[in-house]
């Protein structure tokens, strides 16, 4: 009784501003009828982790399963909605078609076709380039599965920080239909609908669709365009056929649609709002600069959009023997995307600059698995073939404007002209002689175009050999064979309306005057070719370059696990990861090393069913190398603009992970999820020559999220359940080279980029009696706290234009959704 009345106490501290705490007197009857689940369910959750069927407690893997439960208790329509709620991984969807992931500290932010993610995205198992299907909306999920750890293994490449395991749901025997819609803050619209039907007694049709709309919490200052938009539909059609009672065939469609615009960069600089022509001051003052969270947002890219297409189709047909049983996957994967955003963070002309990256690929995926067990062992072995064609082009548009503000920055033009720019230095002598020919505000647009082919070859086998009735040694190994081609094309700047003027000039024989107006500086012929070349992109112009490489690898894992009673088990494991080298798709001729990570760990997974509470812990220790990272570095040409270069550096980590999860009530369940982490460079220089080793990594020490939900029955003829969510972030830890990288903040700026970040969310819903109908309101990030989260420094060296990124303010909705 005493432990009951605790969690009475702390359910009421948790969820009683919005609810009363116990249930009315009419119900009590009703509360003492509903069955307690009985605390083993707790890890009853069946996953594939290990390209098995098994129990998730089973699994001798750290691991974080999202339920479907737990998405929609969040309202979440992709997984970079549930940042902060599963501690070890970080989702950075600033970029809808370029996400990042980050897992127990390692990630790849590069955007380019060239590298791929540390942190494998899978559904159903074919794995989802960054720029196609990493970041799609749930669309009718059974669960996420987040392994944490290598998985080179059991999953293969690009696997090296642990990979996402999406698996949806499969076509049963019974007819259901399920519709759902939200509305909410800012314009929010969502609606999604599913409908599966049973086609004979040996077939079935699962089809889904979503549409996922908003109006943008974020207006442009100057124009009142709405940023922050949601703008995405999906659909899934899932075909099911029992051709034998031994043999199956799945043939699944998808499609996702996102067309929104592009991310908000948030200028720092406060500049006139008449005044477009006004230079940003040089070089940028962070005592000076605006506070993102409340400072005016500007987009002058006329074309920004975040934009992207992808369809894919998988024919899945299995066969059950005696033995055990053979399973094909053939998998194809179509997407196009174009990603355009502003630069700079300003509407002035003269600090003007457009980024993006327009791309389009497709891939096949062959895997052939054969899997059985008996007494002695389970084992799984099978073969697999991936192939991908890809094509980017990266670009940058400026204008003349911007031109002379890079060239007064940098002092490229110093003792050329007497005023230290190009373009505005002949343009007022052209005016003041009353010449017809104006040379500012004319676009200028500088490009890279890549195309890559990838090929994969892999074969693996893992067998879990059942040396007692408790003692397990899993014994595992995959062999991988990379080949890629990568070419680079850096064509001669687009800028029409400049070289139209630039001809009449030459044909009026102005330029046979520069040496005159320059003092003997500058000659004709040197002007003219100094206006025409490449200044962003200047390496290798009018050339096609092209490298192609071969890495092999091979990746083991040794698990041993004991159960000490039938519900607590212990493991230890030693598994490598591996991920393939690749290039920078800016940077001809470059090339990086495969990345290679070693992790050692041990864990227990236990249930006390007579305290009715799960416990979970894992305590690790990797050694990474290679790691590839994007870094902001000088260029050695052209007017000095920084580009984003990939590098490889090395690090290690120990960490410890714990989950609790513990059903102190027959209607109350409290969740525990944290983590610890020290992650530091060893051996490794930055792309700004400072030696970072023994240095931290900027993954926080310590973040953890915790979960409550109680249930009230016979409220209305239904179930009442009030949930919350809570999700903290330590303090950032920054190194010598974190502020040039924009990952910390400049000393004197009136923000924050280290501060912990913590995030609440509440929902309550009602569900009648057999779950037909029900209704729920929500809120996300209750309190509206705000993060800076990253600065961009792209343009602030040349430019003296920074921007920032940051969190999302308060929302809230309500949500109808009924099935039959």
């Amino acid at each position: 009784m005493r432990r009951n009345t605790l969690a009475a106490g702390i359910a009421c501290a948790l969820l009683a501003c919005l609810a009363p705490c116990g249930a009315p007197a009419q119900d009590a009857a009703a509360d003492q009828a509903a069955p307690k689940p009985p605390a083993t369910q707790l890890g009853q959750i069946t996953v594939t982790a290990q390209s098995r069927t098994q129990e998730m407690q089973d699994v001798p893997i750290a691991m974080d399963i999202l339920t479907t439960q737990q998405v929609e208790r969040v309202a979440a329509t992709d997984l970079s909605r549930m940042n902060l709620f599963v501690p070890s991984l970080v989702v950075d969807a600033d970029d809808a078609t370029q996400p990042t992931y980050r897992l127990r500290g390692i990630e790849t932010s590069d955007f380019g076709i060239g590298t791929d993610s540390a942190v494998g995205v899978y559904i159903d198992g074919v794995y989802q380039t960054r720029a196609g299907g990493a970041l799609l909306a749930f669309n009718d999920i059974a669960r996420v599965e987040v392994l944490k750890g290598p998985q080179g293994t059991l999953f293969g490449r690009n696997t090296a920080a642990g990979a996402i395991s999406i698996v949806t749901n499969e076509p049963g025997d019974k007819l259901e239909g399920k519709a759902r819609v939200r509305f909410g803050s800012y314009g929010r619209r969502y609606g999604d609908a599913l409908l599966n039907l049973p086609m004979g007694k040996d077939m079935a049709l699962r089809v889904s669709v979503l549409d996922n709309q908003s109006d943008g919490w974020i207006k442009d200052a100057a124009n009142g365009r709405h940023y922050g938009k949601d703008d995405e539909y999906g659909a899934r059609a899932v075909w099911r056929w029992d051709v034998t009672p031994d043999t199956r065939v799945l043939l699944a469609w998808n499609y996702d649609r996102v067309n929104q615009p592009s991310r908000l960069d948030v200028g720092l600089i406060p500049l006139s709002s008449t005044d477009l022509y006004q230079r940003p001051p040089f070089p940028a003052e962070p005592a000076h600069f605006y506070d993102p969270r409340h400072a005016p947002f500007f987009n002058d890219a006329g074309d920004g959009r975040e934009r992207r297409r992808y369809q894919s189709g998988t024919l899945t047909v299995d066969h059950a023997f005696d033995w055990g049983s053979l399973a094909s996957i053939t998998a194809w994967t179509g997407y196009d995307m174009s990603h355009i955003e502003d630069g700079d963070g300003t509407d002035h002309v003269t600090s003007h600059l457009d980024t993006g990256v327009i791309g389009r690929g497709h891939t096949w995926y062959q895997e052939f698995k054969l899997s059985g067990n008996n007494d002695l062992a389970d084992w799984v072995a099978g073969a697999s073939l991936y192939t991908e064609h890809a094509a980017q082009t990266s670009l940058a548009r400026v204008n003349t404007d911007t031109y002379d503000t890079l060239v007064l920055n940098t002092g490229a033009a110093q003792g050329l002209t007497p005023d230290g720019t190009l373009f505005g230095y002949f343009d007022s002598l052209l005016q003041s002689f009353g010449l017809p020919y104006r040379l500012l505000g004319d676009p200028w647009t500088e490009t890279v175009s890549n195309k890559g082919r990838f090929n994969a070859y892999a074969a693996y086998g893992d067998v879990i050999w059942h040396l007692s009735d408790r003692l397990n040694l899993t014994t595992g190994l995959r062999y991988t064979i990379d080949k890629k081609y990568f070419d680079w094309y850096t064509p001669t700047r687009y800028a029409p309306e400049l070289d139209a003027t630039l001809d009449r000039m030459q044909a009026a024989g102005l330029f046979d005057l520069v040496p005159i107006l320059t003092g003997g500086q500058l000659g004709g012929e040197q002007l003219r070719a100094i206006l025409t070349q490449n200044q962003i992109f200047p390496t290798a112009v009018g050339q096609t370059i092209a490298r192609s490489n071969r890495w092999t690898d091979l990746s083991p894992r040794v698990v041993l696990d004991y159960k000490f009673t039938p519900d607590v088990m212990g493991y230890a494991s030693l598994a490598k990861g591996y991920k393939a080298g690749g290039y920078n798709g800016v940077a001809p001729n470059s090339q990086f090393a495969p990345e290679k990570v070693w992790n050692l760990e041990t864990g227990v997974k236990s249930v006390f069913p007579e305290h009715d509470l799960l416990l979970n812990a894992s305590l690790y220790y990797y050694r990474y190398d290679d790691r590839q990272t994007l870094q902001l570095t000088p260029t050695s040409g052209g007017l000095n603009v920084p580009q984003y270069r990939v590098s490889n550096t090395n690090q290690e980590a120990k960490g410890f992970e714990l989950e609790a999860q513990w059903l102190p009530l027959e209607n109350l369940q409290l969740d525990f999820n944290g983590t610890y982490i020290d992650s530091r460079y060893r051996d490794a220089v930055a792309s700004s020559g400072i030696d970072v080793s023994g240095q931290p990594v900027d993954e926080p020490r310590v973040s953890f999220s915790l979960a409550a939900a109680y249930t009230w029955h016979g409220v209305a003829n239904g179930d009442l359940t009030l949930s919350g969510q809570y999700g903290y972030r330590g303090h950032k830890r920054c190194n010598d080279d974190s502020t040039y990288e924009g990952h910390c903040a400049l000393p004197g700026a009136p923000f924050d980029l280290t501060e912990a970040q913590q995030r609440t969310d509440l929902r309550l819903g009602w569900d009648a009696r057999g779950g037909r109908w029900g209704a729920a309101l929500f809120v996300n990030n209750l309190f509206d706290q705000r993060y800076v989260t990253d600065l961009g420094t792209v343009s602030q060296s040349v430019l003296g234009t920074p921007y920032a990124y940051v969190t999302p303010p308060r929302m809230w909705g309500m949500e109808l959704h009924a099935k039959f």
